[in-house]
């Protein structure tokens, strides 16, 4: 990976975005089973606004919760750290809740998700649907197309993998308008790891072989595919989205967030650009990391942090106090 480090990312130190990520798993995991999505969501987003502000730097979140008329929710355009108008201007990405439905329902690979870049590097996405694709590292760059069709997809995977198409296997999230998707797919006799939620870790899998999925199929949110790009980015990988608008309203969205061409296939390096650090802290127990858990007087956590510049990927483990 040539990325070049950044300057103004070395301000914000690595281990301060788990922190922040750390403190949104901790607030929401208080409400994890408990059927309430919006309470947990709700404390999971004052838990990061708080610790983001904590934070030396002139923040933008580009990536939010939606729009200002949403608040409380972080919402796009929000500024935070502690030294606005003086400090780096960073780009952030966040989730603070990925898998709102999963963490009410005590499910699995419910997420607090950040990433980060300098400003203007990472795609101001709107909240609309996005089709994606992704496959881990190791494969020839342009294995993957929209334009193709998940057959050729998963015949291209299958050959540079050496395996037939049957060995394949693929994250879908259960969806009724994956139904012709999954369809394909089966006749093809790849076998399918369908998900409720949480396409952000359905990403992510795929650059780690102890989860076996090979490659991820479908659409899901926008922003979450900007979160997703950027963990790609710090750990190898490829991915492919298009922005999918079911009306007028969210076309002019898009142009109001700066989408001129609104049926562009981004690449990778276009979602997500530069020097980026991507973290996240499980919430619940899940295929990329264990969830927050009460013991003894305190709680664990369990994170990853990412950073293009490096390639490294950091895996820590906290002990917290009750």
């Amino acid at each position: 990976m040539n990325t070049t480090a950044s300057k103004v990312l070395d301000r914000v130190l690595v281990l301060e975005m788990v922190r922040v990520t750390e403190a949104a798993a901790i607030a929401a995991s208080t409400l994890v089973g408990r059927g309430d999505e919006k309470a947990a969501d709700a404390a999971a987003v004052e838990a990061m606004r708080a610790a983001l502000n904590e934070l030396y730097m002139d923040g933008t979140v580009v990536i939010g919760e939606g729009e200002r008329d949403e608040a409380p929710m972080l919402y796009i355009g929000e500024k935070v750290g502690s030294a606005i108008g003086k400090g780096p201007k960073i780009d952030i990405a966040l989730d603070p809740l990925e898998g709102t439905t999963i963490c009410a329902t005590a499910g699995p690979n419910s997420l607090a998700v950040l990433a980060i870049a300098e400003q203007g590097g990472l795609l101001n996405a709107p909240d609309v649907y996005m089709e994606k694709i992704a496959i881990g590292p190791g494969y020839p760059d342009g294995l993957i197309d929209l334009d193709k069709s998940p057959t050729e997809n998963v015949t291209a995977l299958a050959a540079a993998k050496g395996v037939a198409p049957s060995q394949i296997i693929a994250c879908v999230l259960d969806r009724p308008r994956h139904e012709k998707l999954i369809a394909e797919l089966r006749a093809l006799g790849v076998g399918i790891m369908l998900i409720g939620d949480g396409d952000v870790a359905g990403v992510i899998a795929t650059t780690n072989p102890d989860t076996t999925i090979d490659i991820y199929m479908g659409s899901g949110g926008a922003p979450e595919g900007v979160l997703a790009a950027a963990a790609l980015r710090c750990v190898g990988g490829q991915f492919k989205g298009r922005l999918i608008f079911r009306n007028d309203d969210e076309r002019a969205r898009a142009r109001k967030w700066g989408v001129t061409d609104l049926d562009k296939q981004y690449d990778l390096t276009e979602l997500a650009r530069g020097d980026c650090i991507f973290a996240a802290t499980g919430v619940t127990d899940g295929s990329l990391l264990a969830g927050v858990k009460r013991k003894a007087g305190k709680m664990t956590t369990e994170s990853v942090v990412m950073r293009a510049s490096s390639g490294t990927v950091r895996w820590v483990k906290g002990e917290h106090r009750l």
